[in-house]
């Protein structure tokens, strides 16, 4: 019995589940923050902090660099000396979910920061072996 690649093609693709390769593991953290006066407190931080792996200072750094205003760590909450909207903050979030986290070749999350000195670290993506450089500030 010989079979033709377009049957085993077919027969491979019905036995597939029909949700396969449509679901995107990785999810940038959605912000879920309050204003307390002149303040804004970002009350999921820390679980922001956990979805992207990186480490929790840069992640301060950035944002208060960002938004140009101090930044500190309460418990899990995230203090912001001003006032911002869930939309300003989420396009910080994506912005640096697109310079520290995603691989600039492949787009998956599965990357990790190397020091390379001088102020320089290296993105180096666990999924496809590509390097590339970030500035960090």
């Amino acid at each position: 019995m010989v079979t033709s690649y377009e049957e085993l093609l077919d027969r491979a693709y019905s036995m597939m589940p029909k949700n396969a390769g449509t679901v995107e593991r990785f999810e940038i953290p959605i912000v879920d923050s309050f204003s307390q006066g002149s303040k804004t407190i970002i009350k999921n931080f820390d679980f922001i902090v956990e979805t992207l792996r990186r480490d929790r200072a840069l992640l301060i750094k950035f944002l208060s660099r960002e938004l140009a205003v101090p930044a500190s760590q309460e418990g899990k909450r995230l203090v912001l000396a001003g006032r911002f909207n869930d939309r300003v903050l989420n396009e910080r979030i994506l912005a640096f979910t697109n310079t520290y986290v995603l691989c600039k070749e492949c787009k998956k999350p599965d990357t990790k920061l190397i020091d390379a000195g001088r102020g320089v670290k290296t993105l180096v993506c666990e999924a496809c072996g590509a390097r590339s450089p970030v500035k960090v500030h």
